[in-house]
């Protein structure tokens, strides 16, 4: 279930290719024989003898199929399928002319992006060390308004969301663009997020997929990644329900709080689209009597992007329809009060297991911890993933608590909504704090107590 209410401003993250781990590094004997020869010559020739006798360092099995150089035809396909990692960034280059130096290219969402597939293929041409891994590689979004928050405790908040969401692209090597700034004078409130998206898409060519996340909006479970395999021909992937949508039409069938989009033309076109039905247009009040006439239960009058969605949806699944996924295997984005009474019992069984299971809880760096991830699945696979599970949720979102205005949704407490705030992100930061050798007392409680050794055998 989805609650009613959507956040007012929501904003996302950063993409980064994880360096390669087989690559050979300089020995302290190298090092020696530097400080002792002082020349280059004999550097060369010592590691010439190393490697002879280490044929690991040179002929690593991992990438040996991985071509560094290629004269197909395909050029561009076949760097877009080496796997993350195969090349370093190139950061300190960037070869000219492309798309950036059109003086009619424009980022503003008012003036319809062209050839957008087209320009990003010639980017990554002139920039084959971003192309490796590119069909894997997300910049996650988020951002909340410019001013101070009128909540006394507002601010707070959102710096803990932000802080969960910097854990969540570091552990998993993604960038992370916050904004605080209105891109569209006048699409404010739920319609601001849609010209920083695009933006981002053209900031980041290297970029596969742009994920928006909602600032009210918390990862739970730090370890699950997205199963992009899954989305291999979709564009759009946001947590609903077809049967919602397409039979019983309603406008909570989905939540727009949370989604992924593809970082292509097709996203360019819909995106245009979709903004066509926000307040920036003349036709902002019509397209609220539209949508309230096609979605029975939708309670006020404004046009919203969650119902704008969800009638492209219904009047043009043809054109786009086929290529949005509606997402309702896992918790791609959960409803918080059927989530924040279930994170004790959870936090439980995740330790039950541990005691059970030496390797998970054997102290390491947080640079491995996806190794540990999927260790960890071998475990919980069978637990499911949605209510009733003891598996973590994987983001929970705080929709109608509105923590920046205050203005919280009349069905609940904000007693209700700041509790469940602080144990979700407790919740999410213990997994972070494990890496560091503490975690938090309780989960109501902001102090931290030390792990202990072989924790929690």
């Amino acid at each position: 279930m989805v609650s009613p209410h959507e956040s007012s401003f929501p904003l996302q993250p950063i993409s980064m290719a994880k360096s390669n781990p087989n690559r050979p590094k300089s020995s302290c004997l190298s090092d020696t024989l530097l400080f002792i020869a002082g020349a280059m010559v004999a550097l060369l020739l010592f590691w010439a003898i190393y490697s002879s006798l280490n044929p690991n360092l040179t002929q690593n099995p991992s990438l040996s199929s991985i071509p560094t150089k290629t004269n197909t035809p395909n050029f561009e396909d076949s760097l877009l399928n080496c796997p993350s990692g195969a090349q370093d960034l190139q950061l300190n280059k960037d070869p000219s002319p492309n798309f950036y130096d059109d003086p009619n290219l424009s980022y503003s969402i008012e003036k319809p992006m062209k050839n957008w597939d087209e320009k990003r293929r010639n980017w990554l041409r002139q920039n084959p060390s971003f192309a490796a891994g590119s069909r894997e590689r997300v910049v996650l979004v988020s951002g909340s308004q410019a001013g101070p928050c009128r909540n006394p405790i507002g601010d707070h908040l959102l710096l803990r969301f932000f802080k969960n969401k910097v854990d969540y692209c570091r552990i998993h090597g993604y960038d992370f663009f916050y904004n605080n700034a209105l891109f569209h004078p006048k699409m404010f409130t739920f319609w601001a997020k849609i010209p920083v998206i695009r933006a981002a898409m053209i900031a980041h060519p290297e970029a596969e997929w742009v994920w928006w996340v909602d600032s009210d909006a918390a990862f739970t479970d730090m370890e699950f990644k997205l199963p992009l395999e899954k989305y291999r021909d979709h564009n759009l992937i946001v947590h609903g329900w077809t049967n919602l949508i397409y039979e019983k039409r309603s406008w909570t069938g989905l939540n727009a709080g949370v989604f992924l989009i593809r970082n292509c033309q097709w996203s360019m076109d819909f995106m245009d689209v979709w903004a066509s039905m926000g307040p920036q247009t003349t036709e902002y009040d019509q397209w609220g009597k539209t949508q309230k006439t096609l979605f029975k239960d939708k309670f006020f009058k404004e046009s919203d992007d969650q119902t704008g969605l969800a009638y492209l949806l219904v009047k043009e699944k043809e054109r786009w329809g086929k290529k949005i996924f509606l997402e309702s295997d896992y918790y791609f984005e959960g409803y918080w009060e059927e989530i924040v009474g279930t994170l004790q019992n959870i936090t439980n069984k995740y330790l039950e297991i541990e005691k059970g299971v030496a390797g998970l809880r054997r102290r390491h760096a947080e640079k491995v911890s996806e190794y540990y991830g999927e260790m960890r699945e071998e475990y919980v696979r069978g637990w499911g993933s949605l209510r009733g599970s003891y598996r973590r949720p994987f983001i929970t979102h705080f929709t109608g608590c509105q923590p920046c205005s205050g203005v919280h949704n009349t069905e609940y407490s904000s007693k209700s909504c700041w509790d469940g705030m602080q144990k979700a992100l407790n919740f999410a930061d213990n997994q972070v704090l494990r890496s560091f050798g503490f975690v938090h007392k309780d989960l109501d409680s902001p102090g931290v107590s030390p792990v202990p050794f072989d924790f929690p055998a």
